[in-house]
């Protein structure tokens, strides 16, 4: 059995990078919303993990925001952190910037939050260590991770898809 003491979320934090190609942009030159999202997905789930200890799996997907294109040939730079944690289920925040590689030059240009179960052997979800935020700014993610819990709960109960 896994300890269920408490974590920073600094302590399972990821960051992953990658260079748009081709074959993950539109006719454009920007990047499909496809490609971010499966980089996103994975980076966080990585995230996930190393808080769990465990298996997870995505739940959803929340305020993913696009907010700035990014180019073919651009660093893709992403970081991912536990910012909630339920009883068998955590938040993981994703900031997503791109990267000039010349200048090195970064904006943010998608964010997100992606919700995931951990699960044990038998793919049945599993309480998971509590989160334990510390900074200002940890507290902040925690209470409005904390709310759109709360929402996620009420729309599912009320049967909502949306």
């Amino acid at each position: 059995m896994k300890s269920q003491k408490g974590k920073r979320p600094g302590a399972s934090a990821v960051a992953s990078r990658y260079i748009l190609m081709p074959d993950q942009a539109n006719p454009y030159g920007t990047a499909f919303g496809g490609a971010i999202v499966a980089w996103m997905d994975m980076t966080a789930a990585m995230a996930a993990q190393r808080h769990c200890g465990r298996e997870v799996v995505t739940v959803s997907i929340e305020s993913l925001s696009f907010k700035e294109p990014i180019y073919l040939g651009d660093h893709v730079v992403l970081k991912a952190r536990v910012d909630y944690v339920g009883r068998t289920s955590l938040e993981v925040g994703v900031e997503v910037s791109r990267e000039n590689p010349y200048t090195g030059r970064k904006v943010i240009a998608t964010t997100g939050h992606l919700t995931f179960v951990a699960l044990d052997e038998n793919k049945k979800p599993v309480p998971v260590p509590p989160i334990l935020p510390v900074t200002k700014q940890e507290k902040e993610r925690y209470q409005n991770a904390a709310r759109r819990a709360k929402e996620r709960k009420e729309r599912v109960k009320k049967g909502e898809a949306f």
